[in-house]
């Protein structure tokens, strides 16, 4: 496979038998990230000296024994590595230079990984496009007049194109999950609280956002559980605390127990991700899988992606400025009763007290204990990632402004949220593995849900996938 291409452990591999050098490897990438990445505009930071560096050093190190010990790898731009921006797509900070290190990112390079630049983002990570006035815009490298994603836009875009080895980025609405979908890519969207992030305080929240989680996009499942293995364990500063997550239960698709959910009524999605879903649960009964269409945990979907979007507002107004919340408060004021859009429902709780946010966590945990219940019936769900496959470019105002068609249904552009949410919202992981193209030719995905610190499962169920043929493809014209 050519090296562009390569998983990240394969990669480790080679370096570890002298098959190949880390500066070897450090200088394709840049070469494609030089080559490339005009047309997609995906790796926004470069930091191509401090990389030749490490890996000069690297090659020198007798002991090469580190999980990815010399795979170059980019970050999403959010993240905060010494001496480089940390923006967030805002004009304002673009002179900003972190002073030490997010700890995910001091980890990865314990694990053996070279960062050698950061990748683009929307304003505040907050849309499934990645655009900003710092950097500009990000092309799907399968389409270019399509979006990546968001707001991991960036990091799969990268991946899909061969510019980088490895990627590491944020979701609490989708952010890693719906890029991994757009654009052929696995990724994973750990348990909640499972993963920290402390890094700069001038530009970092030291408490853990609700809901919001760190992950791994990758182009083969083995590489989100190395990921996993390295970042994830408590922050030191808080705890001696150690965790140890549960093997899979299964080991292979014949003592799989899966359950899947391919459409829910009044959430539109696309047909054809609806069919590869219901094509791959046939796939999976006819390996000796037990497959249910029917199974689902003992909860309203609607009510509880209700309150999923309250609690996102809630995550999303700690670190909102106050002419946000201001604007918030002014669009909440003129809603109808009536108005139900997503938009709606989060900014109507713009200024709940703390006890109405209590109230509505303890629905949560109501909620996520029936997940939990729902797997001891079965392995993982098998549910689309989001509703369409990567849209068209959108940068028509506010993302609450837009609207988007879907199969003929004329929607709020976030209301989208349904998939990311019903999953998200509730603190359990998901993996996402490609599946299949559309007609036209973009990727489809598959989100692969379990059980709250069912991690190593739902990744194991990625890899039993890839293995079945469900891999990562390099789209047409990167080679």
């Amino acid at each position: 496979m050519d090296l562009a291409f390569r998983p990240a452990h394969r990669i480790a591999a080679d370096i570890r038998s002298g098959a190949l050098g880390c500066q070897e490897v450090l200088a394709h990438f840049i070469q494609r990230v030089e080559q490339h990445n005009p047309r997609i505009n995906a790796v926004i930071v470069r930091d191509f000296e401090r990389a030749r560096a490490r890996a000069a050093l690297l090659d020198n190190q007798a002991d090469k024994s580190a999980p990815l010990f010399g795979v170059p790898m980019t970050v999403k731009e959010s993240f905060d590595v010494a001496g480089l921006p940390s923006t967030r797509g805002h004009l304002a900070a673009k002179d900003h230079r972190a002073r030490i290190s997010s700890l995910a990112i001091l980890r990865l390079e314990a694990a053996g990984a070279v960062i050698f630049g950061k990748t683009n983002v929307p304003v505040d990570l907050a849309d499934w496009q990645s655009y900003n006035p710092v950097y500009g815009t990000t092309n799907n490298p399968w389409d270019l007049t399509r979006t990546p994603g968001g707001s991991s836009g960036g990091s799969a875009a990268a991946l899909a194109a061969g510019l980088t080895g490895l990627e590491l980025g944020t979701d609490i609405g989708g952010s890693i999950r719906v890029p991994a979908h757009y654009c052929g890519v696995f990724g994973h969207k750990p348990s909640w609280g499972l993963c920290p992030n402390f890094g700069d305080p001038a530009t970092s929240r030291t408490a853990m956002n609700d809901i919001a989680v760190l992950g791994p996009l990758a182009r083969s499942a083995t590489d989100l559980r190395l990921v996993l293995d390295a970042v994830a364990q408590p922050d030191p500063a808080d705890t001696a605390m150690r965790t140890e997550l549960p093997s899979p239960r299964f080991t292979g698709l014949r003592d799989l127990r899966v359950a899947v959910w391919s459409h829910q009524p009044g959430q539109p999605a696309e047909h054809e991700t609806t069919r590869q879903i219901e094509a791959l649960a046939d796939h999976l009964e006819r390996e000796g899988a037990r497959v249910s269409r029917t199974a689902r945990p003992e909860f309203d979907p609607l009510a509880a992606y209700r309150l999923y979007l309250t609690l996102l507002n809630a995550a999303w107004s700690g670190s909102a400025s106050d002419a946000v919340i201001a604007r918030e408060r002014a669009i909440a004021a003129g809603l109808a009763d009536n108005v139900m859009t997503a938009d709606a429902i989060m900014v109507r709780g713009v200024d709940m007290t703390h006890r109405t946010w209590l109230g509505l966590n303890e629905r949560r945990h109501v909620i996520r204990r029936a997940w939990n219940a729902f797997f001891w019936d079965w392995d993982v769900l098998l549910c689309p990632v989001i509703a369409s496959s990567a849209m068209p470019h959108r940068q028509d105002g506010e993302t609450w402004e837009r609207r988007i068609v879907i199969e003929g249904a004329d929607i709020a552009y976030n209301d989208q949220l349904f998939w990311p949410g019903i999953t998200g919202g509730f603190h359990i992981p998901a993996t996402i593995a490609p599946i299949g193209r559309t007609q036209a030719g973009l990727p489809i995905g598959v989100q692969i849900a379990g059980p709250m610190h069912g991690d190593r499962g739902t990744i194991a169920m990625a890899g039993l996938l890839e293995a079945a043929g469900y891999a990562f493809a390099a789209p047409p014209g990167w080679g």
